[in-house]
Order: C-alpha cells, then structure tokens, then sequence
C-alpha cells in the first residue's frame, strides 16, 4: 500500500499516509521500526502531530454481556506540528520498543486463531483526527514461552484458540489494561482444557495456567502462578513440570474427602516444588471491566483488510 489511503476526515483533496513498518514480525520487548509517508494533498496542510498506537482484538465484559473492540496497548506520537505543503512528500522515521505483555499472535509462522494486532497511524489536522492507516503485525513468543507452550503439545494437549481480555489478573504486576488467554484442549484423563497466560518483562514472566476439570471430576478448575526468569525458563523441563502437576491433581482428587485448597501463588526456585507446587485448585481473581482504550467493534475489520478499494 503506498500513498493509497486518503484521510477522508479531511475532505476531497487531503493529504494521504502510508505506515511502512520494517520489523512486521517481532517478539515482546523488541524495537519496532518504519516510517510514516505523507504526500500532500491539493491543499497546505497545518498538522498538529501524527501518532502511532498498537491495538489489537479484544473482549470485555459488559455485565451479563461481552462485547468485542479495539484495546489500545500503546501509543507513541512520532512528530509534533509542522506544515505538510501541498503536493509535498515526507518521511517520518521512528523507532518503539514493544511491550514486554505484547500478545503473541504467531507461532513458527502459524497465526494463533483468535488473535489479531496491528499499528494504527493518526494524523491530525485543524483539530480533526484521521485514523487513517492501520498495518497488521505479527508478535511471536519469547523462546521462554514457546518452552511452556510446546510442553503442553508435548503432553498431548491441542491447541484450541487464544484471546484477549479487559481486566487485571489480580497479585500480578501487570502494565497492560488486558491479558492473554491462549487456550488448549486437554489430553484424555481429568482436564477438558486449559488456559495459558504470560505477563513478562525484561527479567522473566508470571505464569497463570487455569486448568478446567472434565465434568464428572471432582472439584472447580485447577489454577494457579508463579514467577521465573527467562534464561531459568530455557534451562527447565517444562513437560517433566506440567506432568508433575497434572499427576499432582488426580492424586488430590483421589485423596480429597471434602473442601477446596487454597489458591496460592510461588516464585520458582531450583530445589523447589515446582509446578506441583505452584498450583493447586481454586480461583484467580480477576479484576474485570473496561479499564479504558476499548475502541469501536466496527474497526476490527480494519485489521486485517486487503485495502482493495
């Protein structure tokens, strides 16, 4: 797409953008880097300031309903005022580092079914605001978390679909107003499916797995937290921990006269329980709600658009 978007906010004969991004494909915490084109229109043009944001799909509870926008994770503004002459063409170069709680999107080259993320450009002139540029990208998971990820597959788990959700995970550090559910059918035996969560940063990752029991099985969902760093992440058996805890909850299962345990939280240590350890059954607590940058549903189509017209 070059020059092909017109800013329809500003009438016939507006300037257009282009946002051409040379890191489309990137892992949380990396730098994103391109460069916003403007050619200018039939007229001169005052621009107050153009301004990225990241946004992506995401679902928010509304009482007893859930609705589907636009979360705004980020927002960088890559120019102030200036004057975009009639006919000119410009180049506006930037560079931001993308979150540490980035969703991932894409794994081994494989779209995450559920997920959607792109950069919307803004460009404002005479006190009107043109969103008039939105480029897809694709976030795929630090080699942290794709070895959580792959253990799951290692057990037999299936990848069902991943999502994004308004709220906070209550006791966890978390920048972002959302958080990611990527979800996973279970193997035969007590879980029907379990749901991944990661809230990283430049040191490690909270890890949030809610497992949910197959009906008939004793108990609610299985749910836990803990904290371990990134190179930790790399050197542990993710496949000999999740076995552990799942072979950890039938036997509670089996030995449980009554009552539920409490849900506890732990930060991994070698020698320590591991997995096991961390999780037991219970419940998260999420702080759910619009906690502010949901945008209109009818700019999910926007997304992922050919721009064909």
């Amino acid at each position: 797409m070059v020059f092909k978007r017109m800013l329809g906010a500003f009438g016939v004969g507006a300037p257009s953008v282009d946002t051409v991004l040379s890191t489309p494909r990137l892992r949380p915490g990396d730098t994103m880097t391109g460069e916003v084109r403007l050619r200018g229109g039939e007229f001169d043009a005052a621009v107050e300031h153009v301004t990225l944001s990241l946004v992506a799909r995401a679902e928010a509870e509304a009482g007893d309903d859930e609705r589907t926008g636009l979360a705004e994770l980020l927002r960088v503004q890559v120019s102030g005022p200036f004057t975009l002459a009639e006919g000119e063409d410009r180049t506006i170069p930037f560079a931001f580092e993308l979150p540490w709680e980035a969703p991932i999107s894409e794994v081994r080259g494989q779209p995450l079914t559920g997920m959607a993320l792109g950069v919307r450009t803004e460009l404002a002139i005479a006190k009107a605001v043109d969103k008039g540029d939105l480029d897809p990208i694709s976030v795929e998971p630090l080699p942290s978390q794709e070895r959580v990820m792959e253990a799951f597959l290692q057990l037999g788990f299936a990848f069902k679909s991943a999502d994004l959700e308004m709220g906070q995970i209550y006791g966890t550090h978390q920048e972002l107003p959302c958080y990611q559910e990527i979800e996973f059918y279970g193997p035969p035996g007590a879980i029907a499916e379990a749901e991944l969560t990661f809230v990283a940063d430049p040191d490690g990752m909270d890890i949030v797995i809610e497992a949910d029991r197959r009906s008939g099985h004793y108990g609610s969902d299985a749910v836990g937290r803990f904290r371990v760093g990134h190179d930790e992440a790399l050197r542990m058996d993710w496949a000999a921990e999740l076995g552990n805890w799942l072979a950890g909850l039938a036997s509670y299962e089996q030995h449980s006269g009554y009552g539920e345990p409490g849900y506890h939280d732990h930060d991994h240590h070698h020698g320590g329980g591991g997995m096991g350890g961390a999780l037991a059954a219970g419940a998260v607590g999420v702080a759910a709600g619009v906690a502010g940058g949901m945008i209109a549903a009818e700019l999910l189509e926007e997304v992922f658009e050919d721009d064909d017209d």
